[in-house]
């Protein structure tokens, strides 16, 4: 398990990573939101072991990371631009990971960069981004490491290639109890591949929950009621997070149990009633609405 308890980075007078706390579970995909400058490549960097956080810790099954090069050898670490070495070539960099992670293997090295098409004896410093990020993600599932921490990784790759990674991810996950940590400004990125999905804002962290439990917990209602919703204190017996009237038709975004929250809308003898399943988007729009965060900036 990852787990971050007060974790408090700053550069001068700028609070990189204000006071967070949270835990990653092992062997789930855990997404980390957030706009430009929230904080996520610190994060990362402190879970890396790349800087020291001023203050907290951030611990690998229970051990600290920061100088502990057995700690280290349980995660690979791919940076918003991955590093790689001057004029060197894939089979090179591949040597180099080798002699570091004692579970690299490179047989699966080659079935990679056999299935993506990437040409292993080419100088990286001629690849584009896209192909630079596809072999950073090859390394790093070829080193065999429980963890992998990706900044941004999905930035620069067609769909095609976002979703072979993501297979690649769920297969590992499966089969050898892999934990991804994804960090990303755009949420529908996540969405489809994420378990748990932590949101930092300006160095803080909103929430960390898991998927499942936030969607049984919030719940989109399209209702044409029939009766007067005021005469039967309706609203007042509801946590509504959100309102919208379209004519007739009144959706809510509700929080509470589902079967109660029907319950109580059908005492106004509703002409039609619909439960519609909340897209990450919209959950997070409900839960952070009161916090004044600008979620559009994260999905588009």
């Amino acid at each position: 398990m990852l787990e971050a308890k007060n974790l408090t980075k700053s550069y001068g007078e700028i609070r990189a990573v204000d006071n967070v706390s949270l835990k990653i579970e092992d062997e789930k995909v855990f997404g980390l939101i957030g706009t430009n400058g929230a904080g996520k490549s610190t994060f990362l960097r402190m879970a890396a072991g790349v800087i020291r956080g001023d203050s907290g810790q951030i611990l690998i099954d229970g051990e600290e990371i920061f100088e502990n090069t057995p700690a280290k050898e349980k995660f690979f670490y791919i940076a918003d631009d991955p590093y790689f070495f001057s004029n060197a070539t894939p089979d090179e960099m591949s040597a180099f990971y080798k002699k570091i992670y004692r579970t690299y293997d490179q047989g699966r090295y080659e079935r990679l960069m056999q299935s993506f098409e990437l040409n292993r004896r080419r100088k990286i410093n001629t690849f584009s981004k896209g192909m630079k990020k596809q072999l950073a993600i090859i390394l790093g599932l070829s080193a065999m490491t429980r963890y992998m921490y990706c900044d941004e990784t999905f930035d620069g790759l067609d769909p095609v290639m976002r979703q072979a990674v993501k297979s690649l991810f769920a297969a590992d996950i499966s089969e050898r109890g892999f934990t991804p940590v994804i960090a990303s400004h755009n949420l529908r990125e996540l969405e489809d591949i994420c378990d748990t999905v932590g949101l930092l804002h300006q160095g803080g962290i909103l929430l960390s929950e898991d998927l499942d439990s936030m969607k049984s917990d919030i719940h989109k209602i399209q209702c044409v009621p029939s009766k007067d919703l005021e005469e039967l204190n309706i609203r007042e017996r509801l946590h509504i997070l959100t309102e919208e009237q379209r004519g007739s038709l009144i959706v809510f975004t509700v929080k509470g149990e589902k079967e109660q929250i029907l319950s109580i809308l059908n005492e106004a003898e509703p002409v039609f009633l619909e439960a519609l399943p909340l897209s990450l988007e919209e959950i997070f729009i409900s839960e952070t609405g009161v916090e004044g965060y600008d979620i559009k900036s994260l999905i588009f």
